[in-house]
């Protein structure tokens, strides 16, 4: 075997290191050397097939290296070396060739550029990672929540919906399991969401980044054929496939919704059955409680009338049913909030916006901060509520900023527009005037200076520069005669 079949029989180890894991921040500046280095060792084959070429192509050569040299070789098997790569088999052949095809040293040498470049892409995206605090933060948070796939088997397991006693599931952990569907739709939202509409890598890399969880992915290949291509626990996907998961992971939230309700009632039937001292005891779902501890205080309370119970135990019937309506009403309201925070959160992606769009996300804001001030202290959520709160008030404070931004800057526009007509109808109605043409003149000019003044964050900004170019004009030529006529006069 001669020197070049040995550099290129170690193509798949090298081509493997070609990759960004995104997982812990603190780890992708080990894995840019990596990518350094095998990039040198790309570089060294690529000299040795340039070198190859030449001899072979030399007039009068008599070395020969390599027996098929010029014509065509076989590429190691990357699954050979790593049989333990599984995924759609075209995603792979992308990266690595297809090792049942022969190629020509030319042809290889093409390649070997493509993975060149590849190994500066990756490098271009760590570097953008590591430059925003914003980013490594969501990505270290990131790595401290299941993914996706494995909360949709734990849900699955706590409803137990193969069990054909799931009705025996108590109002906690019924509470517990509509929190955690909760946030895991609100979780696969963003993500789908981000991956289907965003035009920015670095997003989209985040939106993986929370899809995958603990077990973290690696960027694998970007081609025009698949786009995107990762690969997590050894298993390559396009962002397709996942986007599929994402839809089925939608459908199995919706299943356990309807199982849940199921669950719930199964839960409210039985219990009307049991006595009053298991009615104590029992843990009901948060409006069959109410339910049913109203009808035991109406109960207690014709009791007491016969003498049967003291008035200190109907007092303590009452602080249980109040505790337990404050609980209800806590989390219905902060649930209620954290949708409204959603509905806002989403509502304000992808700016610039018109006025009414930064309004509206700022009422919702508004709504569920007057939720979350509304629950009171020593409930289940009150604790989490008052973080939530903190934060949901600064995202009001700068939406009621940028609203306020582009209220000034419409209203800018539209004051440009009319001094602009106001200047028109100087200089139409009054062209011999010097006064008249100097007042349009100074019309002209404050109207630029409002439109200059509107900033690119604004939805009109494109209309004001748009509008920007004809008015300098228009102050330019009225300044010029202007000039020429003061001359004249002098």
């Amino acid at each position: 075997m001669t020197d070049i079949e040995v550099l290129i029989n170690e193509l798949p180890k090298i081509i493997q290191k070609l990759k960004l894991t995104i997982g812990n921040s603190q780890d992708i500046l080990p894995q840019v050397i990596l990518i350094n280095n095998a990039q040198e060792q790309l570089r060294n084959i690529k000299q040795a097939i340039a070198q190859e070429l030449y001899c072979a192509n030399s007039p009068g050569s008599h070395v020969v290296t390599l027996p098929r040299t010029v014509k065509y070789l076989l590429l190691p098997n990357i699954l050979q070396v790593n049989p333990a790569i599984t995924g759609n088999p075209k995603s792979i052949t992308e990266k690595f060739g297809n090792p049942d095809t022969e190629i020509s040293l030319s042809t290889l040498e093409s390649k070997i550029n493509c993975w060149l470049e590849w190994g500066d892409l990756l490098q271009a995206i760590a570097a953008d990672i590591l430059s925003d605090p914003n980013l490594v933060n969501q990505i270290n948070l990131n790595i401290n929540y299941s993914s996706l796939a494995s909360q949709i088997i734990d849900l699955e397991n706590n409803l137990n919906i193969q069990n054909p006693h799931r009705h025996k599931i108590f109002a906690k952990q019924i509470l517990k399991i509509e929190a955690d569907l909760l946030q895991l739709q609100t979780r696969l939202s963003l993500v789908k969401n981000t991956i289907q509409n965003s035009q920015s890598l670095l997003t989209i890399i985040m939106a993986l980044s929370s899809f995958c969880g603990k077990t973290g992915f690696a960027i694998e290949w970007l081609d025009d054929a698949h786009g995107l291509i990762i690969s997590s626990n050894n298993h390559f996907r396009e962002l397709t496939e996942i986007l599929n998961e994402c839809d089925v992971f939608t459908d199995k939230i919706e299943n356990f919704k309807t199982k849940l309700v199921e669950t719930k009632n199964q839960n409210n039937e039985s219990n009307l059955k049991k006595t009053h001292k298991n009615q104590q005891k029992n843990n009901l779902s948060s409006n069959q409680v109410l339910h049913r501890m109203f009808i035991i205080f109406s109960s207690l309370t014709i009791l007491c009338v016969g003498g049967w119970l003291a008035k200190g135990q109907i007092m303590q019937v009452q602080q249980v049913v109040l505790n337990l309506y404050q609980e209800n009403l806590a989390a219905s309201s902060f649930k209620s909030a954290l949708k409204l925070g959603m509905e806002a959160s989403f509502i304000a992606q992808k700016p610039p916006h018109a006025l009414s769009v930064w309004q509206k996300a700022a009422s919702k804001w508004q709504e569920a901060i007057s939720l979350l001030q509304t629950i009171p202290e020593g409930t289940s959520v009150s604790a989490i509520a008052q973080e939530k709160l903190v934060r949901y008030r600064l995202n009001y404070i700068a939406i009621i900023k940028r609203a306020n931004t582009e209220k000034k800057a419409v209203a800018n526009l539209a004051s440009a527009e009319k001094l602009a007509t106001e200047a028109k109808f100087f200089m139409d109605n009054a062209p011999n005037s010097l006064v008249a043409w100097q007042q349009a003149k100074d019309k002209w000019q404050k109207a630029i200076k409002l439109l200059e003044s509107i900033p690119k964050s604004s939805s009109v900004y494109e209309q004001a520069q748009g509008k920007l170019p004809n008015y300098q004009t228009h102050y330019a030529a009225i300044n010029a005669i202007l000039q020429h006529k003061n001359q004249s006069v002098n």
